[in-house]
């Protein structure tokens, strides 16, 4: 079957709860976030290889155009997957990792180790340039490369958030305030974990000139850690939708 685009919240209604028995595959996906642009073909990869397999159904939301089923999800960064089975939530995953995505389904279908989709399925649709070296992996990257490499993940997303954890997982109090705050701001953030990549941690520091985490970037123009965002928010409480517009402007 592959992946179905889901158009609207009728049909959305309609095809959950006439697959109770199924296993769900819901991806959140903007056409705006760079992660997005990878997983995209990540996601269409799985589908197709378990496209005889009537007990599994993977449905794509763009969370933007279809924001009332966003909502009903409380997803607020994407890439944002949800399995859900008999119209209960089995697992919640936030962030561009292909493995992880792949370890929840194979766990929640149910599938013996001879059936189950190989971690490695997604390496044929990225490329070298667009996969994040995990802390583990030390790579040699030279002070210009690293720079590039930050600039394009600060414009990765309008609004970019670098945080330890991911928005469903916060690995420290500072982040997981962060978050919500974006959250009840409504705001649409891409983010990156900097627990996954040192280069990319000790990098922003001094790409920011800012010591801690997490770090918040408007259009690519860093705008502070929580403090700063509060202190920004109490002087003006339109300070996202404000900044945005300054910062594309210039």
């Amino acid at each position: 079957m592959g992946v179905l685009e889901i158009e609207s919240e009728h049909q959305f209604t309609e095809l959950t709860q006439a697959n109770d028995s199924k296993l769900l595959a819901l991806y959140f996906h903007t056409p705006w976030a760079g992660p997005c642009k990878t997983m995209n073909q990540v996601f269409r990869t799985l589908a197709d290889s378990k496209a005889n397999d009537p007990s599994i159904t993977f449905l794509s939301i763009n969370a933007d155009e279809l924001s009332e089923i966003s909502e009903l999800f409380d997803v607020s960064a994407v890439p944002y997957f949800i399995l859900i089975r008999n119209q209960t939530i089995l697992k919640e995953l936030s962030g561009a990792d292909p493995k992880e995505f792949i370890a929840a389904l194979n766990q929640f279908a149910g599938e013996s180790s001879k059936n189950a989709i190989p971690a490695t399925v997604s390496t044929t649709t990225t490329t070298t340039a667009e996969k994040s070296p995990s802390a583990s992996e030390p790579v040699q990257e030279s002070e210009e490369a690293l720079n590039e490499r930050l600039h394009k993940l600060t414009t990765a997303a309008p609004i970019m958030l670098f945080m330890k954890g991911s928005p469903s997982s916060p690995q420290c109090g500072f982040s997981r305030q962060l978050v919500a705050i974006l959250r009840e701001h409504q705001v649409r953030f891409g983010f990156f974990d900097i627990l996954k990549d040192d280069s990319v941690r000790q990098g922003l520091k001094k790409f920011s000139d800012w010591p801690t985490f997490p770090q918040l970037y408007i259009n690519g123009e860093f705008q502070g850690g929580l403090d700063i965002i509060k202190e920004n928010i109490e002087e003006d409480e339109h300070f996202f939708e404000n900044a945005v517009n300054a910062t594309a402007a210039a």
